[in-house]
């Protein structure tokens, strides 16, 4: 690929307007009972009986910040999310001079900043709500080795939340927040034979995925895309790994450019189980063939559905103490332009 056609693209995906967030609903701050993410009924459930929402790219916005980048994931940043009932953060970990930095794709199409100072941002959001559980996926695009990750987790102060299994099977919420290890951290692609940081947990080793490359609203499944190595879906569960469901679709611009897909967003995350395309409908599916319901869930503009109405209803609670002022944007069409076909693919 020329530079030069790589750089025009990336001047076009930032300068494309796009859809904003309008008038937000009203904030809602109950804190009459306590409750552990937002629900007292689940703090004596074990972590890997509760369906935990996530944010898929979380730290790639599309908003003034990013000048409404066609390549932003979210309206609303990572803390925002947490507030309104998010518990699950993913995000592309990229090498770029030296510094481990939050990268869509490429450092040059979308910069989210050093991952230290994104994680120093979600300790200050576990510093203020000491009864919360967070899980962070993060995808080591350059495969950097675990001891770069820790020195960021580390000099954040983030790591004094993290989570070391005990090879004895998932604990409840109420005993990670009494044991204060609140924070449960997978990385994809890092060295499973590093031992200083052992909070740091390989992804495949405890979790397996449903397909992500989507561009039609019929085609999410729930087979097994990774690990490979794990076989089945069925086979997974059985080996106890924790199902991931992939759910958001991408718009095709050309045959090798591909964009988030918010046309739809309003029907990929609703809660219907009856309506094609629907995340409540993909998540009873899955939870069907697996015999297990989905451990966690990604999504891309988090608000709309809003998504986490899905994993409220799966696990079985009315939810208590959320600002709800990142819960909803107003509906609108996204503007796309034709590109030239330059190889690149926005995941």
């Amino acid at each position: 690929m020329a530079p030069s056609l790589l750089h025009v693209f990336i001047a076009l995906l930032t300068l494309t307007p796009a859809v904003l967030p309008t008038t937000p609903l009203p904030s809602s701050t109950s804190t009459a009972t306590v409750a552990c993410n937002n629900s007292p009924a689940l703090c004596s459930r074990a972590y890997s009986n509760i369906t935990h929402m996530g944010a898929h790219n979380s730290a790639f916005l599309r908003d003034a910040s990013t000048g409404n980048s066609l390549a932003g994931n979210q309206f609303y940043n990572a803390t925002v999310a947490l507030s309104a009932g998010l518990r699950l953060l993913q995000a592309q970990v990229h090498l770029s001079n030296g510094t481990l930095r939050l990268c869509h794709t490429l450092c040059e199409l979308l910069d989210a900043g050093t991952l230290e100072t994104w994680l120093s941002k979600i300790k200050y959001w576990l510093d203020t709500h000491p009864n919360d559980v967070v899980t962070l996926l993060l995808v080591n695009a350059d495969s950097q080795p675990a001891a770069s990750f820790g020195a960021a987790f580390e000099a954040s102060g983030i790591s004094a939340y993290g989570f070391v299994p005990s090879g004895s099977g998932w604990p409840t919420l109420q005993e990670m927040i009494v044991a204060g290890t609140r924070l449960v951290t997978f990385i994809a692609s890092i060295d499973t034979t590093a031992t200083q940081y052992p909070y740091l947990l390989p992804e495949f080793s405890h979790v397996f995925e449903t397909p992500f490359n989507v561009t039609s609203l019929s085609g999410f499944g729930c087979a097994l895309d990774r690990p490979s190595s794990a076989g089945s879906a069925t086979s997974a569960v059985r080996a106890g790994l924790l199902p991931l469901l992939n759910h958001f679709a991408y718009t095709a611009v050309t045959a090798d450019i591909l964009i988030p897909n918010v046309g739809n967003i309003d029907t990929t995350n609703s809660p219907s189980t009856s309506e094609t395309g629907a995340l409540g409908l993909h998540a009873q599916t899955c939870a069907a063939q697996w015999g297990v319901k989905p451990v966690f869930v990604l999504v891309d503009f988090y608000d709309r559905g809003p998504s986490i109405d899905t994993a409220d209803r799966v696990n079985g609670i009315v939810a208590t103490g959320r600002d709800t002022s990142g819960q909803r944007a107003a509906s609108s069409t996204v503007a796309l332009l034709v590109f030239m076909a330059v190889g690149l693919v926005v995941f």
